[in-house]
C-alpha cells in the first residue's frame, strides 16, 4: 500500500521455486516452473511443543508453535496488483506475526485467532511486477512471508497444513484443491480468467474502486517532506447501514503521529509516546505540546454539532454530527463523514512522494451493526471541487480506500430483542431469555437456559428487575411452571414489541412499540421489519414515516422513522415519583395498516402477519422462537386476569 516501495532482500529460498518439479498425475501445473500464472505454495518449515503439556489428559488441545512459509510469484503477463491470498488454517491456529503481509480484514493486526482461516495481503509491497517488466527480477516479481503461530493437537510426525490456498483477486481462476509438492508443503498455479473482466484500469494502472456497506477514503491532499494533510471520508452505502457516535481507528505502521485535525479529534489527546519515543529524537525543534495524538493506534472521534462554526476545528463539510452516519435513504447529505488530518513521518520517509495510509482499520458505534474492514487499496486519485470557486475540481496526491461490510461474529450476541403479542391472546411472548448476552457468573442468581416467562402487556413498561412479582403471578395464574432459578434478562439496551392489533377479511393491523432501555438517547433513529409474504399490502403508518424497502431485489422490508417531533427516542428516565416507582424507559409507537388484496392467501394470525427479522439502527435483532397462539382467545375470565395483573403491580410499588 506504499505510494512508492523500497526493494528488499529477498530470500534466497525463493530461487529454489523454479527447481520443483510438477507433479506427474496432476491435472494442473504444480511447479514454480510449469505455472504461467501465479504461482502461491505454502511450506510448513518446523515446529515444537509448548506448554502448557496436554498430552496425557487433552492431546487435542495441546499447543504447538509452527514455523511456515507462504511464497506468491508472478509468472504471468499482467502485473498483481493488491495481491491477497486465502490460507485455510484448520486447526485452531493463532498467528503471532507474518512478514511482508497483514491480515485481509484489518481489525487490530497481529497476533490474531485465524483457525477458520485468513486472508493475506502484500505489505509493503502490494503488487507483484511480472518477469517482463523486471527482466526477471525476482525481489519485484515475488514475495516470501514467514509465518510464526500456534496451532493446537496436531502432534509431530504429523504436519499442520492448511486445508487449501488460493488467490483470492479478482478475475483470477484457481483449482479447487492445491496439490502437495512433498509432505510438508502445498502449492498452486492460478490463471487468469477468460470470463472475468480485467479489475485494472489500463489509462491509470489503478484498481477500480470497491463497493461495500461502508467505505473509507483516505486521500492525501498536501504533501510535504516531513508531513501531509489527508482527508478521510466515511460514507454508508447500505440501505440499512448506521453509525452513531461512531470511533474511528488504525494502525501507524512506521512511527507516524498526528499533529493536528480539522473535524474530528483523537479520543485521546496525548504526546507522551513522542517526546520519550524515537519521534522526540527526530523532530527535537518540535513544540510537542501541541501534537494531538502519538499512539499507534489512535482512535478518532467526531465533534458535536456545536462545534461545526469553530474557526480551528471546524468548517468541514459533513463534519461535526456527534458521529451520526445516516443511510441515504434517510437523508444523503448525513450519510457521510469526514474530516482532515495532518500527519508527521519518521525517517526513512521523510520525503513528500513517500506515502503510505495505515493499516487495520476497523470503525464501530453505538447499538449498531459490527463491521470488518478491508486493509486499504490504492485507486485512482479523488477529486474535490476547488476550494476557490473556480468551476474546476483539485486532484488528491494519492488515494486509498477502504470496504468495510457488516458482519456478525460468531458467538456474538445481538444489541436488541423483539416481543411479540396478539389481539387474540392475552399473553406476550417476552423477549428471550439473554437475547443480548448474559453475564458469565449467572449460576447463582438466574438461569441463562431456562426460556423466558410470558408477561401481560402492562409488563412491558417495567424494567426487568422490577417484573418479578408480575411474572410469577401472571405464570401462576395461567397455570405456567415458574422456573427455579428464574429465566435471566434479555440484557437489551432497546426492546420492540410487535402486536398484531386487528384482522379482518380485507385487511389487518399491526401496532410497534419502541422501548429504549439504555442511558443514551437515540436522534433519527430507524426500524425496519421483514415481513415475507405482507409486505405487498402494506398501506401506512400513522405517527411514524413508513415506506416499502427492496433488499437485494427481494420487496419483503418496510423501513420506517420517526416523524418530525418524533424522530427522538429517549433514554431511560426516572419515574415522577422515583423512591416509588420503577424507571421508565423511553417509547415511540405507531399503528401499521395492511391491505389483502395484493396478497392473496395471507395468513396473518399463523404467522404471516409477524416479522422474520426486524432491525433497529442497522442491528438485527433478536426475534422470539414462536408466535401467540390462537387457542387462547380473550374473553371475560381473560380480562379478569388482565385486571388482576393490574392490581398485582400496584401493590408491588407499593
Amino acid at each position: 500500500m506504499a505510494f512508492h516501495f523500497h526493494h528488499h532482500h529477498f530470500y534466497v529460498a525463493v530461487l529454489l521455486l523454479f527447481t520443483i518439479l510438477p507433479s506427474s498425475h496432476s491435472q494442473q501445473p504444480t511447479g514454480a516452473n510449469s505455472c504461467n500464472g501465479i504461482y502461491v505454495s505454502y511450506a510448513y518449515v518446523q515446529g515444537s511443543q509448548l506448554p502448557p503439556n496436554l498430552t496425557g489428559s487433552d492431546p487435542t488441545h495441546q499447543p504447538y508453535k509452527f514455523e511456515s512459509t507462504l511464497t506468491v510469484l508472478n509468472n504471468d503477463q499482467v502485473e498483481l496488483k493488491s495481491w491477497k491470498v486465502f490460507v485455510g488454517f484448520q486447526h485452531d491456529e493463532y498467528l503471532v506475526s507474518a512478514s511482508n503481509a497483514v491480515l485481509g480484514n484489518g481489525g487490530t493486526g497481529l497476533p490474531a485467532q485465524v483457525g477458520n482461516g485468513t486472508v493475506l495481503v502484500g505489505y509493503p509491497m502490494t503488487d507483484l511486477k511480472t518477469a517482463i517488466e523486471t527482466a526477471g527480477d525476482l525481489t519485484q516479481m515475488s514475495v516470501e512471508v514467514s509465518m510464526v503461530g500456534t496451532q493446537f493437537g496436531v502432534a509431530l510426525p504429523n504436519i499442520p497444513l492448511p486445508s487449501n490456498i488460493s488467490l483470492v483477486n479478482d478475475g483470477w481462476s484457481c483449482p479447487a484443491k492445491p496439490t502437495k509438492g512433498n509432505t510438508t508443503t502445498l502449492q498452486i498455479c492460478c490463471i487468469q480468467d477468460p470470463n472475468a473482466k480485467t479489475n485494472v484500469t489500463v489509462s491509470d494502472g489503478f484498481l477500480p474502486r470497491g463497493n461495500g456497506d461502508l467505505t473509507i477514503m483516505y486521500d492525501v491532499i498536501r504533501t510535504y517532506d516531513s508531513s501531509y494533510w489527508a482527508q478521510v471520508t466515511i460514507s454508508n452505502h447500505n440501505p440499512l447501514g448506521r453509525l452513531d457516535y461512531w470511533k474511528l481507528s488504525w494502525d501507524w505502521m512506521n512511527d507516524e503521529f498526528i499533529y493536528s485535525m480539522i473535524g474530528a479529534y483523537p479520543s485521546v489527546v496525548d504526546s507522551s509516546e513522542c517526546v520519550f519515543g524515537a519521534q522526540g529524537n527526530y523532530y527535537k525543534q518540535l513544540d510537542f505540546s501541541t501534537v494531538l495524538n502519538c499512539q499507534r493506534r489512535p482512535t478518532i472521534i467526531d465533534l458535536p454539532p456545536t462545534m461545526y462554526n469553530d474557526t480551528t476545528l471546524g468548517f468541514k463539510p459533513y463534519c461535526c454530527r456527534n458521529g451520526t452516519i445516516l443511510p441515504t435513504g434517510m437523508d444523503p447529505s448525513k450519510s457521510i463523514s469526514a474530516f482532515q488530518i495532518q500527519v508527521f513521518k519518521m525517517p526513512p520517509d521523510v520525503n513528500r512522494s513517500e506515502l503510505s495510509p495505515p493499516l487495520n482499520w476497523a470503525i464501530n458505534g453505538t447499538l449498531n451493526p459490527d463491521y470488518t474492514c478491508s486493509q486499504p487499496v490504492q485507486v485512482s486519485p479523488s477529486q474535490f471541487p476547488a476550494s476557490s470557486g473556480v468551476p474546476v475540481n483539485s486532484t488528491a496526491v494519492a488515494s486509498w480506500q477502504v470496504v468495510c461490510n457488516i458482519t456478525r461474529p460468531k458467538g456474538q450476541s445481538p444489541k436488541c430483542c423483539v416481543s411479540f403479542s396478539a389481539y387474540y391472546n392475552d399473553s406476550v411472548i417476552p423477549c428471550k431469555t439473554c437475547a443480548c448476552g448474559c453475564p458469565s457468573n449467572t449460576a447463582r442468581t438466574c438461569s441463562a437456559t431456562a426460556p423466558a416467562m410470558l408477561l401481560p402487556s402492562n409488563a412491558l413498561l417495567v424494567p426487568f428487575d422490577n417484573r418479578t412479582a408480575l411474572s410469577t403471578a401472571w405464570a401462576q395464574l395461567k397455570h405456567q411452571p415458574v422456573p427455579n432459578p428464574l429465566p435471566c434478562a434479555d440484557n437489551c439496551g432497546v426492546s420492540i414489541n410487535w402486536h398484531l392489533y386487528t384482522d379482518y377479511s380485507n385487511g389487518w393491523s399491526a401496532r410497534i412499540t419502541l422501548f429504549n432501555w439504555g442511558d443514551t438517547s437515540f436522534a433519527d433513529w430507524f426500524a425496519a421489519v421483514q415481513l415475507d409474504k405482507a409486505t405487498p399490502g402494506f398501506q401506512q403508518m400513522y405517527s411514524f414515516n413508513g415506506s416499502t424497502l427492496a433488499l437485494n431485489g427481494v420487496n419483503n422490508t418496510i423501513f420506517m422513522e420517526g416523524n418530525p417531533g418524533l424522530n427522538y427516542l429517549v433514554a431511560e428516565a426516572d419515574a415522577a415519583n422515583p423512591q416509588k416507582d420503577p424507571r421508565v424507559p423511553g417509547k415511540q409507537q405507531s399503528v401499521i395498516s395492511f391491505t389483502k388484496k395484493l396478497t392473496p392467501g395471507i395468513s396473518v394470525a399463523t404467522g404471516d402477519g409477524f416479522p422474520t427479522k426486524v432491525y433497529f439502527n442497522g442491528e438485527e435483532c433478536s426475534i422470539p422462537s414462536t408466535i401467540p397462539s390462537s387457542g387462547n382467545r380473550k374473553g371475560p375470565a381473560a380480562m379478569f386476569l388482565s385486571v388482576l395483573s393490574v392490581v398485582v403491580l400496584m401493590l408491588m410499588w407499593q
